[in-house]
């Protein structure tokens, strides 16, 4: 299970810590991709494989469910975790997330997000201001 945020700065090459908890689930395989909200979504390789799964399943007939699997697969890169713990994140992907310098890790159950750290602040912030809100709307969807 992945939970918490970290801070981490991205080195000229491209290469990012992963947090030292987070290590041994990753080392059998990960896959980064592009993910919502113009952040990053790293999975392990068998949490990819579900999802990827779910992904070929939806109706190609559908124009929404061919974009959505075009959005997560064709922008996905296996990767792996280096002898210092850190995985390359490559070019396109960085910029699709506009990560520059400094990216936050926030662990979300079965995946961890990677954020540009100024986007993530942003987000974080108007998150925690429509929390009550948020909740709401959650507790009327019985979830």
């Amino acid at each position: 299970m992945f939970i918490g945020e970290y801070h981490h700065n991205i080195d000229e090459k491209g290469r990012l810590a992963v947090p030292i908890k987070f290590r041994n689930q990753l080392e059998k395989g990960a896959v980064v991709t592009k993910g919502l909200d113009n952040c990053l979504f790293l999975y392990t390789q068998s949490e990819w494989e579900k999802l990827a799964d779910k992904l070929a399943k939806l109706p190609i007939n559908k124009s929404n469910s061919r974009g959505f699997a075009r959005f997560m697969l064709a922008g996905a890169m296996d990767i792996e975790i280096d002898k210092q713990g850190r995985v390359i994140l490559p070019d396109y992907l960085r910029k699709f997330a506009g990560i520059k310098k400094k990216a936050v890790i926030a662990g979300l159950y079965n995946r961890l997000e990677i954020w540009d750290e100024e986007k993530w602040e942003k987000y974080k912030q108007g998150a925690e201001e429509e929390s009550e809100n948020i909740a709401e709307t959650l507790g009327e969807m019985n979830a």
